[in-house]
């Protein structure tokens, strides 16, 4: 599906390393981002530094490959680079993602018909299947809520503290 914020493919323009931060540093159309290489599997590392780097243009240019001296060689996704700088923009995403997943597992198990649904929520047949396509992002979580309630599911939001800080693995 490609990885869209607000719309837009994001694509990496350039990718650097950075020995002293031990982090990439990654260009994309929007701004710049850092991913530690504590989070890349293999890890580069003093004994067993990066020798090539490069954006993967068979990823899309959606992500980066590296090969450290000793042969190992990693990829990263520019979706492992937003999630571990918590963009708001792909969090929401996600997030519309997760919500849209249930409101078709609870579609499948509802009695209800779809006309029916559709007459609850108020709304046309096209709007209803927007809000059921998880590639649709155009969508609210106020839209998404309302027909999870009209399909008899509650939505709590839990909050707690993060377990692991972003520098710990």
């Amino acid at each position: 599906r490609g990885t869209r914020i607000r719309g837009f493919a994001m694509k990496i323009r350039s990718v650097k390393y950075n020995n002293r931060k031990k982090a990439f540093e990654i260009k994309t159309s929007g701004r710049s981002w850092q991913f530690p290489y504590s989070k890349a599997k293999p890890e580069p590392s003093v004994n067993d530094p990066i020798s090539q780097l490069f954006v993967d243009n068979e990823l899309g240019r959606e992500g980066f490959t590296y090969l450290l001296e000793s042969g190992k060689q990693g990829t990263v996704h520019i979706e492992q680079v937003l999630e571990y700088n918590r963009d708001p923009w792909y969090l929401r995403d996600a997030l519309l993602y997760k919500l849209t997943i249930e409101a078709q597992k609870r579609l499948d198990k509802s009695s209800l018909s779809k006309r029916e649904i559709i007459r609850r929520l108020g709304t046309s047949a096209t709007q209803f299947y927007r809000l059921l396509d998880q590639t649709n992002y155009q969508k609210s979580v106020d839209q998404l809520l309302s027909l999870l309630q009209v399909l008899d599911c509650d939505v709590d939001l839990v909050f707690r503290v993060k377990q692991a800080s972003r520098g710990a693995d």
